[in-house]
């Protein structure tokens, strides 16, 4: 007997004829647009069942769905290489300080072994501390509206670490994933490379042996010492720099600007995202010494609609407009595929975790901002919203000081405070004594899922609950299954 029901092998077939995504569009009702009334039933048996997935959504009237890859012996394989390379390769992700290589050693030796693939394809660099991934993705969405091959690096990942690597919004396939640790396992074991440092040559082998046009790449921490930074972009955009990882970067404002800095090529034009005054001259001098012209975003003017929500979008859409402007394209961009861009970035690129609306009976929104720039931005949003009770999971990483995050969130909100399952992460016994001692109420809870499935108890339909602290956190939320109403 099959595992899935004639309705549900009909709606499989369907993702197969359409390269196995869909985009499902919903009325305010919450039935499905271009499908039967039992279409949205049957997706949900799906996701129980673990078939399909949920990869991208847009105010409530859209969610893109993929079509899993199927679960024959190439998965085992897969499984299996995947369980090696976690073993093998410290992540930064999991592990912090310990795991980032302070070099671009390995990486010269793996680009080396695979034949320079970053000099194959045209790219622009990004950094910064806040907004540099919501810029990348909105300008590899302008690039993909204009009708390029667009691949696009950036980290952390949420669900499944391909998020890093994708073409067009479709992560590596699998088996791609396989034959590039096949093909470099004797090296790997031999030089010893982080999980950042392997994932960055197999995403510039990929997108060589694609052939993309352009590849847009988010640097991982800093960006003097980054693995990405062996590229020799068309482009380089910086955007806003404040104080985060102090412990690798330095505990200044303007250590971590130089750092930033590192990415300026010489003659290699610039976009800066916002004018500090206070580390200005730094990226200033360092233009002017490698005869690098420096561009300030911030004077851009336009009126776009966006789809990534929040006020402090408006910023990284400036940066990405103008950064837009400086790449050398084979035709001008117009106007209109740019707006078209800005306007899609989530459904052309797959982007999540950012202001990411999950449910409107009760409001839940994710958002993985985790230092004080960013976790401030995000409260101010919040607080624009309609709502009765504002219910908070949060949890960090314990190399992060919160003592200043802590003093600006709402004392009125109710705090559901875990621990991610990762070795980074803040016990959240820690947590529970932090945040008691500013007088905030809050309860602790060993795990994520216990911690939001708390904070689901106890919301009513005009409550809104925030995902925040750490992507670890929102990675958790992500993968649980609960009812989205949309």
């Amino acid at each position: 007997m099959s595992y899935y029901s004639p309705s549900e092998l009909e709606v499989i077939k369907l993702f197969k004829e359409h390269g196995r995504s869909l985009i499902v569009k919903f009325r305010k009702d919450g039935s499905t647009v271009d499908y039967p009334k039992d279409f949205q039933e049957t997706l949900s048996k799906l996701l129980r069942k673990g078939a399909i997935e949920r990869v991208a959504s847009g105010d409530f009237n859209w969610v893109k769905y993929k079509l899993k890859e199927d679960g024959d012996s190439t998965e085992v394989e897969y499984q299996k290489a995947l369980d090696w390379m976690y073993a093998q390769l410290p992540m930064y992700q999991r592990l912090g300080e310990s795991a980032y290589k302070k070099d671009l050693l390995r990486t010269l030796e793996m680009s080396k072994f695979f034949g320079h693939p970053e000099r194959l394809f045209r790219s622009v660099h990004i950094a910064g501390t806040n907004g540099k991934g919501s810029v990348t993705h909105m300008i590899a969405s302008v690039l993909i509206e204009a009708g390029y091959k667009v691949g696009i690096y950036s980290s952390p990942h949420l669900v499944d670490f391909r998020e890093r690597i994708k073409i067009n919004g479709e992560m590596v396939p699998k088996a791609e994933v396989m034959e590039f640790l096949k093909e470099g396992r004797d090296l790997i074991d031999q030089i010893k490379p982080s999980f950042f440092e392997m994932t960055v040559i197999m995403a510039f082998r990929y997108f060589a042996k694609q052939n993309v046009d352009w590849a847009v790449i988010e640097t991982g921490l800093g960006g003097r010492l980054d693995s990405t930074n062996i590229l020799m972009p068309e482009l380089s955009v910086i955007t806003h720099v404040a104080m985060d990882h102090m412990n690798m970067l330095g505990d200044s404002l303007e250590s971590i600007a130089k750092e930033k800095a590192g990415i300026i090529k010489p003659g290699i034009p610039v976009i800066l995202g916002r004018k500090q005054n206070d580390i200005y001259h730094i990226f200033e001098e360092k233009c002017k010494s490698l005869k690098s012209s420096l561009t300030l975003a911030e004077k851009a003017d336009f009126d776009f609609e966006l789809d990534l929500k929040g006020k402090f979008q408006r910023e990284n859409a400036n940066t990405a407009y103008v950064a837009i402007a400086g790449i050398q394209t084979d035709d001008p961009i117009s106007l209109d595929t740019i707006e078209r861009g800005l306007k899609n970035v989530v459904m052309n690129t797959g982007l999540r975790g950012r202001f990411e609306f999950l449910s409107k009976d009760p409001l839940i929104i994710c958002d993985i901002a985790h230092n004080q720039e960013a976790v401030k931005v995000v409260i101010e949003e919040v607080s624009k919203l309609n709502f009765d009770r504002l219910n908070i999971v949060y949890g960090a990483a314990k190399d992060k000081d919160l003592n200043n995050i802590i003093e600006m969130l709402p004392v009125d909100a109710s705090y559901y405070l875990c621990s991610p399952d990762v070795p980074r992460a803040m016990d959240s016994s820690e947590l529970m004594n932090l945040f008691s001692a500013k007088g905030l109420k809050c309860k602790r809870y060993n795990k994520v899922s216990s911690a939001f499935w708390a904070s689901q108890k106890n919301a009513h339909s005009n409550d809104l609950i925030l995902v925040i602290g750490s992507a670890f956190v929102v990675a958790e939320v992500l993968s649980l299954e609960f009812k989205e109403n949309f």
